[in-house]
């Protein structure tokens, strides 16, 4: 058995933020219709779960490159972007 985390940075490593995102919105979309069976509805359920760690990975891992970024001072000598050095 694998932990959330693991799971998540594996299924991370085959689907990119967007076709997460896209995925889950389809989920959602199928969800809301109705239609299906518990059995689906449920395995639909889970998939969206899934998706819903993915992306939320994916957006904890942009929002830390963002911070360390803010973090930076922007007025050290040669530390700017397109600076010679």
């Amino acid at each position: 058995m694998t932990d959330d985390g693991t799971a998540a940075a594996a299924a991370t490593n085959t689907l990119g933020y967007e076709q997460a995102r896209d995925e889950l919105i389809e989920v959602v979309r199928r969800l809301e219709a109705g239609g299906t069976t518990l059995e689906e509805s449920l395995a639909l359920w889970e998939r969206g779960e899934e998706l819903a760690k993915i992306c939320r990975h994916w957006l904890e891992g942009a929002r830390a490159r963002l911070d360390a970024a803010l973090a930076r001072p922007q007025d050290e000598p040669g530390g700017g972007p397109g600076s010679d050095g």
